[in-house]
């Protein structure tokens, strides 16, 4: 699904860093907000919802997701690749959020210099896409435009999402100052309008969901040090309806805010772990990637054998006193059913995890995901490039 503007820069939240020219004019300072690219980045989505099914109260929804992008520039386009995970509880009374260890859920879009955004691997995240928007043409208190943005939902959790088109309205209101910093306050109104008959309905959508109404007022601070989104506060008010006759209506708030993971001292890492065999290092876009290889497995088991302790007790060592999150992706040779090869990385790449957490590494600093032999780093022909693929990488976010 594409979003197209000629008149603004279209971006999405997670893109939410922009650099301001400020220049005099008659009618007083105005504030040119112009796309620009940034380093790696967090971003995160924290959603506190009162949910009701057919009018009745169920209790409060809490759900966090979270996520670790990095950008690419290939051919004059941008493009983001993101490590997604979801946090979720819903009671009554009580706001909670599960901890412990994270299964990944990845993500791909990019935005060229005309402003289109398009997502190349879309698993439901981020939900906000497009939004918020800047004219492309300078603005001061008290100016307003209007945007075309994409939010995708999945209500009930089921797992199946849909896209919904919202259009914006924006304002820039007043200038203040949040966490110590002055920023621009610029609120956004938008009417949630969505039908299963509508020729813009989400085609790979939930066929499942009939209708969704309600309404959002988003306030957005923007730093005018540095043109970063600190944060936005979105109140909600919505309502979902199903085929089977269900009503949902879910009210509270969404609050999506970027952050920078701590700086690492790479080369003390890399020291401390230089005379271990069997393991590499990478500069890679999301951080340091350590590579664990010819780990030893029993024969399509992600049992362990003998003969890991020591390489294992040096690595948590290393990592212990870091407070980055870990990226732990496991690796198979292309020798099996895809299914089967990916189950298995994911189960290695846990027993890695479990054998840290055993050392002193917290559970909740870990971020699970699994490639199967979608990866391969060597040829799967011989015993011996088929052993280097067999592998788990530990990425260092940063």
């Amino acid at each position: 699904m594409k979003i197209f503007s000629r008149k603004c820069f279209v971006l999405i939240f997670s893109l939410l860093i922009f650099s301001l020219h400020a220049q005099n004019s008659v009618a007083g300072i105005n504030n040119e907000i112009i796309y620009k690219g940034t380093r790696s980045y967090s971003l995160t989505e924290r959603t506190d919802l009162r949910c009701y099914e057919n009018g009745k109260y169920k209790g409060l929804l809490s759900r966090e997701i979270k996520s670790y992008i990095a950008p690419v520039t290939k051919d004059e386009i941008t493009y983001y690749n993101g490590e997604f995970y979801v946090n979720q509880d819903t009671r009554r009374g009580t706001n909670y959020i599960n901890s412990g260890i994270h299964q990944a859920i990845s993500s791909g879009f990019y935005i060229d210099q005309e402003g289109i955004f398009e997502m190349t691997e879309d698993n439901g995240y981020p939900s906000f896409r497009s939004f918020p928007s800047y004219p492309s043409t300078p603005i001061k208190k008290g100016d307003t435009w209007e945007a075309y943005a994409i939010r995708a939902v999945d209500p009930l959790n089921k797992g199946v999402f849909t896209r919904t088109k919202i259009y914006v309205q924006y304002h820039y209101v007043r200038d203040s100052v949040f966490n110590n910093q002055e920023v621009y306050v610029i609120t956004a109104k938008w009417a949630t309008r969505y039908s299963y008959l509508d020729e813009e309905k989400d085609e790979y959508g939930d066929e499942q969901l009939e209708k969704a109404y309600g309404n959002h007022t988003a306030t957005i601070y923007v730093s005018k040090e540095n043109g970063t989104a600190l944060l936005v506060s979105d109140q909600v008010d919505e309502t979902f309806v199903y085929f089977d006759g269900s009503r949902h209506q879910f009210k509270g708030s969404i609050s999506l805010f970027t952050d920078y993971p701590p700086s690492v001292n790479e080369e003390e890492i890399k020291s401390s772990l230089i005379n271990l065999e069997d393991i590499g290092f990478e500069k890679t876009d999301y951080g340091l990637r350590l590579t664990l290889m010819d780990l030893k497995f029993k024969p399509d088991s992600a049992e362990l054998i003998e003969g890991e302790e020591e390489r294992l007790d040096k690595i948590a060592q290393a990592l212990k006193n870091i407070d980055s999150m870990l990226l732990v992706e496991g690796h198979t040779a292309r020798v099996g059913s895809i299914d089967n090869e990916k189950e298995l990385s994911y189960e290695r790449a846990m027993t890695i995890i479990k054998e840290l957490v055993k050392r002193g590494i917290k559970e909740e600093r870990f971020i699970c995901k699994a490639s199967g032999g979608s990866k391969p780093i060597d040829t799967n022909e011989t015993e011996e490039g088929r052993a280097r693929n067999r592998r788990v990488e530990i990425t260092i976010l940063e």
